[in-house]
């Protein structure tokens, strides 16, 4: 009897094991970021020169447009005092340096200037640390002046402020106990804070956070003064890690509370 015949060789439908396919991806993506790191190293190096608005090793510069790098070179700036100090000499700000100074547990500040005007009038000098008057300065520069001029046609001449070094606790409103912990400190018992009631246009118009924060129909804010006031509380966040305004609870209704080196919030 003759032998079977062979049966016809079948195709296997089983996928490649992993060591068979192609490695040309993963080395595409290995050469492209090796690619990307010669190209940052040689920017950070000087050896390749880039404009300085898209080098992120740059200084801040605080006359430039905001792009996607400011908060970043702004963030590096506040960190260190001796950079944060060589960016606020460029805001044009009035001011003098502070002595660092402890004034009680808690409470104290360093690296900190007496602020006398910042492109518009203050009513009263303020004591507030360094990463608060640049960024102060930055959010004057390019949120409230343009937020006024959008909505009012003319600049902000003045700023109404509550105040900024204090040595006390947070603020919680009614039932609050004055004698809380020092670890309830408040961000302005150490200058990192500063409070802001109101405005002054060009045309002796006020503007006050307390009487023109309102809502139309549904909720929809209305008037010029409001959406003012909502376009510089929504650009503070840009520029300030810690934002609260009136929506936040009553006892920011009448003011923008603003500060640096806490936790970050826009409210």
């Amino acid at each position: 009897m003759p032998p079977p015949s062979p049966r016809p060789h079948a195709e296997s439908n089983t996928p490649p094991s992993a060591t068979e396919r192609p490695r040309w991806g993963r080395w595409f993506f290995a050469l492209l970021w090796s690619a990307l790191v010669a190209g940052g190293y040689a920017v950070y190096i000087g050896a390749v020169v880039i404009p300085e608005r898209f080098n992120p090793w740059a200084p801040l510069d605080v006359a430039a447009p905001p792009n996607f790098l400011t908060g970043a070179k702004l963030s590096r700036a506040r960190a260190d005092p001796v950079r944060c100090l060589a960016a606020l000499a460029q805001t044009g700000l009035r001011y003098s340096v502070l002595p660092d100074r402890v004034t009680g547990p808690g409470c104290g500040f360093d690296n900190a200037v007496l602020l006398r005007e910042a492109g518009v009038r203050l009513g009263t000098p303020v004591s507030l640390s360094c990463p608060m008057a640049l960024s102060l300065a930055m959010w004057e520069r390019h949120a409230l002046q343009p937020a006024a001029q959008l909505h009012a046609g003319q600049r902000v001449t003045a700023i109404d402020h509550l105040g900024s070094y204090a040595c006390r606790n947070v603020n919680r409103g009614e039932g609050a106990t004055p004698d809380a912990p020092a670890g309830n400190r408040s961000r302005h018992a150490t200058a990192d804070a500063l409070d802001i009631a109101g405005f002054t246009l060009a045309n002796g118009q006020r503007l006050s956070v307390l009487r023109q924060w309102q809502a139309g129909d549904a909720g929809a804010v209305t008037g010029a003064e409001a959406l003012l006031l909502r376009d510089a509380h929504r650009g503070a966040c840009r520029f300030f890690p810690g934002v609260l305004g009136p929506d936040y609870n009553a006892v920011h209704r009448d003011h923008f509370h603003l500060e640096t080196g806490g936790y970050r919030m826009c409210r």
